[in-house]
């Protein structure tokens, strides 16, 4: 049976209409009303249901499928996929990704001391030889070994305790000391994991990771974190949305 999910839209809003689909419908997945492997509602009776053009919602359904929400087979229709965990690209952590999401997050810090390393210096534009603080944690959602996350801190930043970040994320831990990322470069792409990273993730030999490094900054220019990270591809996608105006 094909649940019929409770969407609304507003003609009057420059929003268009499939993308107030294709958020609604992503929400409602993301709460749990519709779970991995119930059969979603076929684009024809969206159409008529909710009095759209036909495009409109394959367009909204696509969506989806291109996040990773939605799973369509031939002579089997289109069915809610595998849940993995959905992290749009913005200045969040994962830690309140998965809090959102209704995850029970949790931290193994691997290691934490501080460091001289070039090339996170030169990304968060300081000198070569600035002693930053770096930390390697592995964040779980539940029981699952999802992530491999290294950040750098700057000397600014370089008293912060292991304890605090094996308690909460670290964006919420330098919320709390009144910094905030506000800019950000960040570039997202997929490799073969390495030896510690596979057992780290409880991976097979044939499955990548989807990596993610970025470097963020505060509304004066001053560095904040520079993240080299590392995902379980299976379980884990990040949602880009581009606005051309």
């Amino acid at each position: 049976m094909t649940t019929q999910l409770d969407v609304r839209v507003d003609r009057d809003s420059p929003v268009p209409l499939y993308h107030q689909l294709a958020e609604q419908f992503t929400e409602a997945i993301t709460r749990g009303q519709l779970q991995p492997g119930d059969a979603f509602e076929n684009e024809l009776a969206l159409t008529e249901r909710l009095n759209l053009s036909r495009p409109t919602v394959r367009r909204a359904i696509q969506e989806l499928v291109g996040r990773g929400l939605l799973v369509r087979r031939r002579g089997l229709g289109t069915t809610v996929a595998n849940r993995k965990v959905h992290r749009r690209a913005e200045l969040s952590s994962l830690y309140d990704d998965l809090s959102r999401d209704g995850e029970s997050p949790r931290t193994e810090v691997l290691s934490f001391g501080h460091t001289v390393d070039e090339r996170a210096a030169t990304a968060l534009d300081l000198s070569p030889d600035t002693e930053l603080l770096a930390i390697v944690r592995l964040r779980y959602a539940g029981d699952l070994p999802l992530a491999v996350l290294r950040n750098w801190l700057p000397p600014a930043l370089g008293d912060l305790a292991r304890e605090q970040l094996e308690r909460g994320g670290l964006y919420a831990v330098l919320r709390e000391r009144g910094v905030r990322p506000t800019v950000a470069h960040q570039s997202i792409g997929a490799r073969p994991p390495s030896t510690a990273e596979r057992r780290y993730l409880r991976l097979k030999p044939s499955e990548p990771v989807l990596t993610m490094s970025r470097s963020a900054f505060d509304s004066l220019g001053n560095p904040v974190e520079y993240g080299d990270h590392c995902y379980r591809a299976s379980d884990y996608s990040i949602d880009v949305m581009i606005d051309e105006r």
